[in-house]
């Protein structure tokens, strides 16, 4: 793989709040941009409503959709401007923060994480976690190193929107049902991504208000229950763990399967490469958000869905879950490499030449 996509790694939590405000500062007035900067990593309080529209825009994301931005005080970082938006003691205690400003039409919350070091052993609380791989001394490269830190979900914050179209709940792992305080590990990048998809499916007259989360971050403990193909086919390293990865299906009529998306009034696996085909169009635009894109076909439990992360590193694969039957377990079924071609948007339309599959160790949910 080429240097240049080699070296767009994910942001850290800290790093991306700390771009979208100086980005945001970037495009205030230059008498205003005089006044913000202080240092290699302040912006001072701005003094115009015209100017915190304009931050608070930018803290929105690429999508202009996020509802919320994370944050991690665990790096001493300061920035002033968020003080002022979301006070004092909201860039130091964990939890989820309003805007103090309520004039702002859109206002996007902040949350600043429980940082990792919190959790103890196996466990934060009563909620059981399992082992990253860097605390197993396996890492395989800086995108595997342990998390910054968790989101706190409680009963009352569940339903918390972080974007126009996904909420906090819809990224809890599928188990520990009656143990609260959950956690999870969620980046703000994968969210941004999957609203640009959604954006980019309705500009081709697709109806995306059904869209669902079948999986999104997965404890440790919890994926381990399914590697293997034996058990469920999940990757050991899976990207579920690190929050930057989400299982969805396109479910507008509301029958718990993936639409007809390129109207051929089938449901089948060419329905995942409409999604592909927004997907690609999104890399193209944002290089920064590259990562996974699986296609799954449906199953006996479950239609078709597809996997999106925001890895760092470009991957293709396809494939299907194995089933289970006599006790034994089937080899997994891969497909043909999806056929597909790069338009000049850089998305990819059927029937040219193949997108080639991951290479082995990158592929997997």
């Amino acid at each position: 793989m080429p240097t240049s996509t080699r070296s767009l790694r994910p942001l850290r939590l800290r790093r991306a709040l700390g771009l979208a405000v100086f980005a945001a500062a970037s495009a205030l007035p230059a008498t205003a941009r005089g006044q913000v900067i202080e240092g290699a990593g302040a912006i001072a309080v701005p003094v115009d409503s015209g100017e915190l529209r304009a931050i608070t825009d930018s803290l929105a994301g690429r999508s202009g959709k996020l509802r919320m931005r994370l944050f991690s005080s665990s790096r001493g970082l300061t920035i002033p401007i968020l003080s002022r938006l979301f006070g004092e003691r909201a860039v130091s205690t964990p939890g989820i923060h309003p805007m103090r400003d309520s004039s702002v039409q859109q206002p996007v919350k902040l949350i600043t994480v429980l940082p990792f070091s919190e959790k103890t052993g196996a466990k934060i609380g009563a909620y059981r976690m399992g082992f990253w791989p860097a605390e197993k001394k396996r890492v395989r490269g800086p995108a595997y190193t342990n998390p910054e830190g968790f989101i706190e979900v409680t009963p009352d914050n569940v339903d918390q929107p972080i974007s126009e179209h996904f909420r906090l709940g819809d990224f809890v792992t599928h188990n520990q049902a009656d143990v609260w305080p959950k956690y999870i590990v969620l980046r703000e990048e994968l969210v941004d991504k999957l609203e640009l998809v959604l954006a980019e499916l309705r500009a081709r007259g697709i109806n995306t208000a059904g869209v669902r989360v079948m999986s999104g971050f997965r404890t440790p403990e919890y994926n381990a229950q399914g590697v293997g193909p034996r058990r469920g086919g999940r990757a050991r390293d899976s990207r579920h763990q690190f929050g930057d990865a989400a299982d969805v299906i396109i479910d507008s009529d509301g029958d718990g399967r993936m639409d007809d998306l390129n109207r051929d009034r089938k449901i089948n696996a060419k329905d995942n490469q409409v999604i592909l085909d927004a997907v690609n169009r999104v890399e193209q635009s944002h290089p920064e958000l590259v990562g996974g894109f699986g296609v799954y076909r449906g199953t006996r439990q479950h239609g078709p869905f597809v996997h999106i992360d925001v890895r760092g590193d470009k991957a293709r694969w396809s494939g299907a879950i194995p089933r289970l039957a006599k006790g034994r377990a089937k080899k997994p079924v891969v497909k043909k490499p999806v056929a597909t071609s790069t338009s000049a948007r850089g998305g990819a339309r059927p029937g040219a030449a193949s997108t080639p599959k991951a290479a082995p160790g990158k592929s997997g949910k």
